[in-house]
């Protein structure tokens, strides 16, 4: 059960034992089961949490935003139904527990229609609290997804032109075995980007095999310079890690390694299980220099990481043996 759910069964249970107390004051002169009374309002609340699950579903397939009159007249017709439901489910409750014992209750001594009538705005209201939770919920998972894509796309423009700059390069020293090398490596990686267009998480392996096209592709432009590695731990190959993460991650290690520097330079890439999530990190020779830090590649990856896990993530960057180390902590969740 996701941590959504579990919130609402504890909002349900709460709202019913708080509704138990208030009972229980309101009639406190008349000798009650306090556990009994509490435990009945618990159940009582509790049958709004199955009906919750359908509310949901219903706003995701009928959303409410924006304003679409016969939506709204679904919604209307299926309040009705879920407080006819859930009213029944409480006068069932009430004939089968007895919870205002030593006062019978039997069925012919139940007014249905006074029931119905008493408990509507109630069960109304209740409902139209569910779906627009449910409502402000997907709005807030579309906008974060808007967030997502905007993000990606500063990225992605930018290393396009440079790549496509590099061909040029090349075709016009006549380098053209290493000018198709690089467009089917750009093909690849701009097949993987319309393929993958929309989802905001891959498995691990695939990034890893586009990361290492991408820096194939930057080895066409230092032939002599760069030299990389990709290590992957196989029972970290199926972890679900964001689209397109390790491509800035690889930029910047280029920019800043070998783009700083005359000589050669390394980037390499290590995966593998920390405790109960994933860490990578990627290593580049040089150092740590203020503008790197700050840089878009960098600060759009952070913001991705912080809109995708919060505060379950962990993003840092840092002078360590020589070189410079990135690293990332992500909770292990794996995809099919």
């Amino acid at each position: 059960m996701s941590r959504r759910w579990l919130a609402a069964a504890a909002f349900w249970t709460l709202f019913g034992l708080v509704s138990g107390l208030q009972l229980w004051i309101g009639m406190i002169t008349h000798g009650h089961s306090v556990p009994m009374l509490i435990g009945y309002n618990i159940l009582t609340a509790d049958g709004w949490l199955l009906l919750s699950v359908a509310v949901v579903r219903l706003t995701r397939r009928v959303p409410l935003v924006p304003f679409n009159f016969g939506n709204v007249l679904i919604h209307t017709l299926a309040a009705m139904i879920a407080a006819v439901v859930h009213i029944a489910f409480w006068i069932g409750l009430t004939l089968v527990l007895h919870p205002f014992d030593p006062i019978p209750f039997k069925w012919q001594d139940m007014h249905v229609s006074a029931i119905f009538f008493s408990r509507l705005p109630l069960e109304l209201i209740l409902y139209a609290v569910v779906a627009g939770i449910a409502q402000a919920m997907q709005l807030q998972t579309s906008l974060n997804n808007a967030r997502l894509h905007a993000l990606e796309l500063q990225l992605q423009p930018h290393f396009l032109f440079n790549t496509l700059n590099t061909i040029s390069s090349l075709v016009r020293t006549k380098q053209n075995d290493e000018a198709v090398g690089m467009i089917a490596g750009l093909s690849d990686l701009l097949r993987y980007t319309l393929d993958h267009a929309g989802r905001q998480q891959v498995t691990l392996d695939e990034e890893s095999t586009m990361l290492r096209r991408y820096l194939e592709i930057q080895q066409g432009r230092f032939p002599d310079r760069l030299s990389f590695s990709i290590d992957v731990s196989p029972d970290v190959r199926h972890a679900a890690v964001p689209t397109f993460i390790l491509q800035p991650l690889a930029e910047n290690a280029i920019r800043h390694g070998l783009g700083r520097s005359a000589g050669a330079g390394v980037v390499n890439v290590r995966a593998f299980r920390s405790g109960g999530g994933v860490r990578i990190e990627m290593f580049n020779s040089g150092s740590l220099v203020p503008a790197q830090d700050g840089g878009i590649g960098l600060t759009n990856t952070r913001e991705r990481l912080r809109q995708l896990y919060g505060n379950a993530q962990q993003f840092e960057l840092r002078n360590d043996g020589g070189g410079v180390l990135a690293s990332m902590n992500i909770p292990l969740r794996e995809l099919a």
